[in-house]
């Protein structure tokens, strides 16, 4: 069932974004196509034509947002918003009109420019538009067109939720199942015609398989007691938790919610670093990561060169776990006597342990060893800044790291990174007692919720130093 529903959501705010982006990019290059067409070898664009664009884009982007031209319904078919559009782009050469009505700028620009601007911007907007309905349309039968929701609960109170989000006009999200505990006898088997797929520590295998977006716990918040049961177990989950109160007695403050459509609901748990946030950290992972790569590649090479003279063998890549509690293959520098190796960490390495060769030691001291997960940054496994991705193995005490603290998978809600906060902290190495664990457990999750740019940056600044006190690493 998990597999139906496995295809990632587009994320409507980024699809409105870029619809955006593309529109300015149309007027800025239809603009210089008409002065390559209208003034054919001129060597530079003067200032009044690039002033001209320039406004034109703010213009375009009011009077666009103004005719509801970039709402996502409008995507799905083509006359609407073309006719939306180019009203728009028409209105922007109408104001043009009228101030050059009022005020006498001497001819700065040309008017076959004018022309010849209009007539390729509006050509662009209509092909853009023709392959924009194309994809948007696809994208709505996948059903990856919004967010992909599951109701925790199931009864009437799940029922009146489901009608009620049905009935809401523009509704973005597309309802998977139901979970619930209970029995069929207390909650049944199918809720408003969807089906209750299993119970709540189920839900939390689907909701990685199935890629959910969001959760909304129709449980009355009076049950405070069944509610943070059950936010206990999900909130390891990397997706939106909301609590419906549409049909509860209570009620706060209107700033405390949220509302999907009309609908009100009290926010329990964010999705971290999503829409916007996420395009702005996967660049600065691939600008600093490519930048870092190039940089580092002597480095790289001098340490490849050094292991290949003290040991023989191949590279065995070692599992660990990424995002979402994926398993994933990371890049790493052999450390290890081949006959030795250890890929799945069963067991961990200790200090003066006899399996790490002398070049090993010296790379993992440094962290050396770890620069070649530059390129699991590159193709999207990992990140630059993050909670270290932890070996699917790795234990104290004969118990793994999960069982160890409570809610040890939500370091998982992000991508792991090369180093983190609980790594310039102190807080790398070995981790020989459960206190150290909770310890950098507790940074991952500090990281997770203050997020931004600026702190990714910081962290990068201070590692190197912080790869100085290398007391506990190995």
């Amino acid at each position: 069932m998990a597999e139906q529903f496995s295809a990632a959501s587009i994320s409507q705010v980024l699809l409105v974004g870029g619809v955006r982006l593309l529109d300015a990019a149309i007027v800025i290059g239809a603009g210089l196509g008409a002065h390559e067409y209208a003034f054919p070898g001129s060597p530079a664009i003067a200032w009044p034509y690039l002033a001209a664009m320039t406004a034109s884009v703010v213009l375009l982007a009011i009077f666009a947002q103004a005719a509801d031209a970039y709402h996502v319904v409008a995507f799905r078919s083509l006359g609407g918003q073309v006719g939306r559009l180019l009203g728009a782009w028409t209105l922007v050469f109408a104001g043009f009109a009228v101030i050059g009505a009022f005020f006498d700028f001497g001819g700065m620009v040309a008017r076959n420019w004018l022309g010849f601007w209009f007539v390729f911007g509006a050509g662009g907007f209509i092909f853009s538009r023709a392959c924009l309905v194309v994809m948007v349309q696809r994208w709505a039968r996948d059903g990856r067109l919004g967010r992909k929701a599951v109701i925790v609960g199931g009864g009437e109170p799940a029922a009146d939720l489901i009608r009620a989000l049905e009935s809401t006009p523009g509704n973005d999200v597309n309802i998977c199942g139901v979970f619930d505990d209970r029995s069929n006898d207390r909650s049944p088997a199918i809720v408003a015609g969807y089906p209750k797929l299993g119970n709540i520590a189920e839900l939390v295998e689907f909701g990685r398989l199935a890629k959910i977006d969001l959760l909304i716990v129709t449980i009355p918040v009076s049950a405070k007691g069944r509610v943070a049961e059950i936010l206990k177990t999900l909130w390891v989950l990397p997706v939106d938790i909301r609590l419906s109160a549409h049909t509860d007695k209570l009620r706060f403050r209107p700033r405390a919610y949220s509302y999907l459509g009309a609908i009100p609901m009290v926010e329990l748990a964010e999705k971290p670093i999503q829409n916007w946030d996420f395009v702005a950290k996967r660049a600065f992972d691939l600008i600093v990561g490519t930048l870092a790569l190039i940089f580092l590649a002597p480095l790289m090479i001098g340490a490849a060169i050094a292991i290949k003279l003290d040991t023989k063998g191949p590279v065995l890549p070692p599992k660990r776990y990424g995002f979402n509690n994926e398993v994933i293959s990371i890049f790493k520098f052999r450390s290890m006597k081949h006959e030795m190796a250890d890929p799945d960490a069963k067991v961990v390495v200790t200090k003066g342990d006899p399996r790490v060769t002398r070049v090993g030691r010296f790379i993992r001291k440094t962290s050396i060893d770890e620069l070649p997960q530059l390129f699991n940054v590159l193709k999207g496994e990992l990140s630059l800044v993050g909670p270290r991705p932890h070996a699917v193995n790795a234990h104290t005490s004969q118990r793994l790291w999960n069982d160890v603290v409570d809610g040890y998978f939500a370091r998982h809600k992000v991508k792991p990174g090369v180093t983190g906060w609980a790594q310039i902290n102190g807080w790398r190495g070995e981790i020989d007692d459960n206190e150290k664990l909770r310890k950098r457990v507790d940074h991952d999750l500090y990281y997770i919720e203050n997020w931004s740019i600026l702190f990714d940056a910081v962290i990068l600044a201070k590692t190197p130093f912080a790869l100085t006190k290398s007391e506990n690493a190995y």
